[in-house]
C-alpha cells in the first residue's frame, strides 16, 4: 500500500474583501501555517481599535482548513479499501501452504519418534554421569580432609606444632567451606578450637619451663661474661706492665689498652632460645604475637624485679657475685632476643628493663657501702661491679650511673683503707725490734729491697746479708704499695681516665699522716737507747729512698709517664719523723756524752801544769764518738750522720763553755785554758780523720760545730784580748762569742795579784799588758751589760 502524497498548504481564498483586507488576511494565514507568533497582529489590531476584522480573519482560516481535513480523510479511506481487497485475494493461498505444513509435520513427526526415545536416554545416563562425577569429586575431598587432618594429628604427636597448625589452617581455609559432608564438617569444625587450644597449651607450658631454666643459664652466663671480662684485665695489666718497663728503659709513654681488643667465647652458643622463639612463632601463627610479647615482656620484668632483691639472710658480700652475675646473664639473654628475635621485645622495652635495673643496683650499692666498713669489702665489689660494666658494655648498655655510685663513695673507701692502713703500721711498729734485718737468700733480698727499690747499688751483695734497715721498713712498704694498688684498683675501670692526683692525694695522707705519725709515736714511747734511736734514723734514711719508690709506682700504675710525675713531686712526706729520729739521736747521745762530761769535775783549772794529750773526759769523749762512727756508718747515711756528729760536737763546745761560766769553775788558770786548747785540738783531729765519711769542705763545716769553745780559747790565749771589742776582729775572728760569756771567763782568768788585796804588795810594780787588756776587756763589756 502507498501512503498519499503531501497536499502543499494554501492559505483560504477570499472574495469580496478588499486589497489590504487581503492582505491581512494573507499574512495572518501565513504567520499561522509557519507557526510564527501572532503577537505583532494582536497588538496592531487593537492597536487599530478593530479586533472585529481580526476575529473574522481567524474564523475564514478556520473554515478553509475544515475543506481540507476533510479532502485527507477521503483520500486515505479509499487506501484502506484497496488494502482488504489484496488481502482477499491471498486467502487461498494461505489455505494451501496450511496443508502443506501439515502434511510435512506429519512425515517428520514418524521420522524422529525413534530419535527422541534415543536422546532421552542420553540425557539420562549424561545426569548419572555427572551424579557420579560429584560423587566421586565429594570423596576425594573428603579423602583430601582426613588425609591433611591425619597429618596434622601426626604433627601433633611429633611436636611439630607449626605444622599442625598450617594444615589446620589450611582445612580451615580451602577445604572445610566446600566440604560436601556435614558430619565431617562439624566434627572438624569442633576439633580445630579443641587443637589450637592444645597447641597453645603445650608451647605456654615449654615457655614457662624456660622462663624457670633461662634464670639459672643466666647467672652462669653473666658469671662467664664476668670471668671473661676479669681475663681480658689481667691481659690488659700484663701488656700495661711491659710497657711499663719499657717506659723505665727507653722512657716512653705508655699507651692506652683498647678494652675491646680482646677475645672472648661466643656467649651466644651458652644457652638456648628454641623454646621461645617456637612458642612466638605459634602464637603469630595464631594471630596472637601482640599478647604473647606483653606476656613475655611482664614475666621478665617479673623476673628481673625478682633478681634484683637482696636476701637478708645471706651477707651481700657472699652474695654479689650472683646478684650481679643474675642481671649481667639477664640482659645478655635479652640482648640476643633483641637482635634475633624478629620484634618479639623492641629496643624501647630492653632499655625500660635496664633503667630498672639499674635504678635498683644503684640503690642496692648506696644501702650496702653505707653499711660497709671494711675497704677490702667495697673493693671487692666495686672490682666486680666495674667488671660487670665492661661486660654489658659490649652489648651496648650503659654503665654511668653504677660507675658514678663508685666514685661517690671514693673518699669512704680510702678513709677505709687509711684505718687499715693505720693499724696494720701499728702492729709493724709495735713488733720491730730494732735489729739489722738478715737476709741469707737472694729471694729475700729482691723481695725486701729490689722489690722496693732500696738498694743504693746495682750490685747484688754476698749472703747472708745484713740491711742497714730493719724489719719494720719493708713490712711498711708492703703496706704502702698495698695501699697504692687497691687505690688504684679501685680508681681504674671507674670512667676516670686521670686520677693519678687522687691517688697522689690519699698516698700523700697515708705517708704524712698515717705512717709520719706512726712513726713519731714510736720514737716517743719505744726509742730509750742510742742504738734503737740510731735504728730508727737509719730506717728514716732507708724510707726517703721507699717513697721516691711509692710515687713512682703510683705514677706507674695510673699511667702516668714518669717525667710528669717527677715534675709533680713535692718535698719528703716524712719530715717530722725523720727530725725527730734525728733529735732523738742527737738527745740520746748527748746524754751519753753528758756522762763523760761529768769528768770535767776531776779538771783542776787552776793548775799551772799543762795536762798531756788532753783532759780525761776528752779522751773517753774522742773515743765514744770513734767507736760511734765506725758503728753508725755501718747503717746510717753519712748526711745523716753529719748533722748527727754537728749536733754533739755543738753540744760538746756548749758544755765546756757552760763548765767555764759555771759555778764549778771559780778560777782559770792559762794552763787549764792550754789543756783546753789541746781538747779542742783533739776534736778538730777527729774531724779530720772523719775522710771516709766527710770530704775536706764538710770536714770545716763540722769544725764550726765546736767554733764557740775554739774562739773562746783562742781570745784567751791571745797578748791583746780586747780587740775582741773590734767590730771588724769581732766578726772575723770572733762573732760565735757571747759578751756576757767572755766577760764572765775573762773574770775567772784574771791574775789574784791584780785583785785590790795583791795591789798592795805589788805597789809601785809595772803590771803585766795582757792583764791590764784583759781588765780593759772586761770593765767594757761591763759598760755595755
Amino acid at each position: 500500500m502507498q501512503s498519499p502524497k503531501p497536499r502543499r498548504k494554501a492559505g483560504p481564498t477570499t472574495n469580496g474583501l478588499d486589497s489590504a483586507e487581503k492582505l491581512d488576511e494573507l499574512l495572518i494565514s501565513s504567520a499561522i501555517c509557519n507557526g510564527e507568533d501572532l503577537g505583532p497582529f494582536v497588538r496592531k489590531t487593537f492597536g487599530t481599535g478593530k479586533p472585529e476584522t481580526l476575529l473574522h480573519h481567524l474564523k475564514l482560516f478556520s473554515r478553509s482548513k475544515e475543506s481540507e481535513i476533510e479532502e485527507v480523510c477521503k483520500a486515505h479511506y479509499q487506501d484502506f479499501i484497496h488494502a482488504v481487497d489484496d488481502l482477499k485475494s491471498l486467502l487461498s493461498d494461505v489455505e494451501s501452504l496450511k496443508s502443506a505444513l501439515s502434511d510435512s509435520n506429519s512425515k517428520l513427526q514418524s521420522v524422529a519418534a525413534p530419535l527422541l526415545s534415543s536422546l532421552d536416554s542420553l540425557v539420562e545416563a549424561g545426569t548419572v554421569s555427572k551424579n557420579v562425577d560429584l560423587a566421586i569429586g565429594a570423596v576425594k575431598h573428603c579423602v583430601r580432609v582426613a588425609e591433611i587432618a591425619s597429618r596434622a594429628n601426626r604433627h601433633l604427636q611429633g611436636g611439630r606444632f607449626y605444622m599442625a597448625l598450617k594444615c589446620v589452617e589450611l582445612i580451615e581455609s580451602e577445604l572445610l567451606e566446600k566440604t560436601p559432608s556435614s558430619t565431617l564438617k562439624r566434627m572438624i569444625e569442633k576439633r580445630i578450637p579443641e587443637i589450637r587450644g592444645y597447641v597453645k597449651r603445650r608451647v605456654s607450658k615449654e615457655l614457662g619451663d624456660w622462663l624457670v631454666e633461662i634464670r639459672v643459664v643466666c647467672r652462669n652466663l653473666g658469671q662467664l661474661a664476668i670471668g671473661e671480662a676479669s681475663s681480658s684485665r689481667q691481659r690488659e695489666e700484663e701488656v700495661r706492665i711491659k710497657q711499663k718497663e719499657a717506659e723505665c728503659v727507653y722512657a716512653l709513654i705508655e699507651e692506652d689498652i683498647d678494652g675491646d681488643e680482646y677475645e672472648s667465647s661466643d656467649d651466644d652458643d651458652a644457652f638456648d632460645l628454641t623454646p621461645l622463639y617456637r612458642a612466638y612463632h605459634i602464637h603469630q601463627t595464631l594471630s596472637l604475637q601482640d599478647g604473647f610479647k606483653q606476656y613475655y615482656f611482664d614475666n621478665r620484668e617479673l623476673q628481673l624485679k625478682s633478681d634484683s632483691e637482696v636476701s637478708s639472710m645471706t651477707p651481700f658480700l657472699e652474695s654479689h657475685q650472683t646478684f650481679f652475675a643474675q642481671i649481667a646473664g639477664f640482659f645478655i639473654v635479652e640482648d640476643r632476643v633483641l637482635r634475633t628475635g624478629g620484634g618479639l621485645i623492641s629496643k624501647v622495652e630492653v632499655e625500660f628493663l635496664w633503667d630498672l635495673a639499674v635504678t635498683n643496683m644503684c640503690a642496692v650499692l648506696e644501702d650496702q657501702f653505707s653499711r660497709m666498713q671494711t675497704a677490702n669489702h667495697l673493693l671487692l665489689i666495686k672490682d666486680y661491679v666495674s667488671l660487670l660494666g665492661v661486660s654489658l658494655r659490649r652489648y651496648g648498655y650503659t654503665v654511668d650511673p653504677l660507675l658514678e655510685v663508685l666514685s661517690k663513695h671514693r673518699d669512704k673507701y680510702h678513709e677505709l683503707l687509711l684505718s687499715d692502713c693505720r693499724k696494720q703500721m701499728a702492729e709493724a711498729l709495735s713488733a720491730d725490734k730494732f735489729e739489722q734485718m738478715l737476709m741469707k737468700k737472694e729471694y729475700e733480698y729482691s723481695m725486701n729491697v729490689l722489690s722496693f727499690q732500696l738498694q743504693t747499688s746495682d750490685i747484688v751483695p754476698a749472703f747472708p746479708y745484713i740491711a742497714p734497715f730493719s724489719t719494720t721498713v719493708p713490712d711498711c712498704c708492703r703496706i704502702v704499695r698495698s695501699f697504692i694498688e687497691d687505690s688504684v684498683s679501685f680508681m681504674s675501670h671507674g670512667g676516670q681516665l686521670d686520677f693519678y692526683d687522687v691517688v697522689k692525694k690519699y698516698l700523700d695522707r697515708l705517708l704524712g699522716e698515717v705512717l709520719d705519725e706512726a712513726l713519731l709515736k714510736l720514737i716517743s714511747s719505744s726509742v730509750h737507747v742510742v742504738s734503737q734511736a740510731m735504728q730508727v734514723a737509719a730506717n728514716m734514711a732507708v724510707f726517703e729512698r721507699a717513697c721516691d719508690f711509692f710515687f713512682r709506682h703510683a705514677a706507674q700504675l695510673s699511667g702516668v709517664p714518669l717525667r710528669m710525675a717527677e715534675r709533680g713531686r713535692r718535698h719528703f712526706p716524712l719530715t717530722k719523723s725523720q727530725n725527730a729520729a734525728e733529735e732523738t739521736l742527737s738527745g740520746l747521745l748527748k746524754k751519753k756524752i753528758d756522762g763523760f762530761m761529768i769528768l770535767v769535775e776531776n779538771v783542776n783549772w787552776a793548775s799551772d801544769d799543762v795536762p798531756q794529750g788532753g783532759n780525761e773526759y776528752m779522751n773517753e769523749v774522742i773515743i765514744y764518738l770513734v767507736t760511734l762512727v765506725s758503728t753508725a756508718q755501718q747503717i746510717l747515711p753519712a748526711k745523716v750522720l753529719r748533722r748527727v756528729l754537728h749536733d754533739v760536737l755543738a753540744h760538746i763546745s756548749e758544755r765546756i763553755v757552760g763548765t767555764l761560766c759555771g759555778d764549778l769553775v771559780k778560777r782559770l788558770s792559762m794552763a787549764a785554758i792550754k789543756g783546753l786548747d789541746v781538747d779542742v785540738q783533739l776534736l778538730d783531729s777527729f774531724t779530720e780523720q772523719l775522710t771516709s765519711l766527710l770530704t775536706e769542705k764538710e770536714a770545716n763545716e763540722m769544725k764550726t760545730a765546736f767554733v764557740e769553745i775554739r774562739q773562746m780559747i783562742n781570745l784567751l790565749l791571745s797578748s791583746h784580748p780586747e780587740k775582741f771589742l773590734n767590730p771588724v776582729i769581732r766578726e772575723r775572728s770572733y762573732h760565735a762569742l757571747d759578751n756576757r760569756k767572755v766577760a764572765t771567763v775573762s773574770e775567772k782568768l784574771k791574775d789574784p795579784s791584780d785583785s785590790i788585796f795583791g795591789t798592795f804588795g805589788a805597789r809601785g810594780s809595772r803590771q803585766n799588758p795582757k792583764n791590764k787588756s784583759l781588765d780593759t776587756l772586761i770593765k767594757r763589756l761591763k759598760d755595755v751589760s
